[in-house]
């Protein structure tokens, strides 16, 4: 026996919003460019990145807590308007989807 387990790991991340661990497939990697947080669903944007659970609570915590500039190291406040309206639209399709 090598040690090993047949499953493979699941890399983790750490929602900003309400600090939970999660699969980093469930939550929404976002990034700071020129001051604006901008989604990235595909993870590709050059940068760091900050995590959060695709849930307007989260987002809002985060906001409330200014993690969004401690987790970019940036001075200043950030514009979460456009993050703020990929999550509103997620959250409306996962809605729709449930019966």
């Amino acid at each position: 026996m090598s040690g090993r387990t047949p499953a493979r790991a699941c890399p983790e991340r750490t929602c900003v919003g309400c600090r939970e661990r999660a699969a980093k497939s469930e939550l929404l990697r976002t990034v700071a460019i020129e001051g604006v947080c901008v989604p990235d669903p595909r993870g590709t944007l050059p940068g760091r990145g900050a995590y959060v659970h695709p849930a307007l609570v989260c987002l809002d915590l985060a906001v409330r807590r200014r993690a969004f500039p401690r987790a970019f190291r940036v001075q200043g406040p950030l514009d979460t308007a456009e993050l703020r309206g990929n999550v509103e639209a997620a959250e409306t399709v996962a809605q729709q989807a449930t019966p």
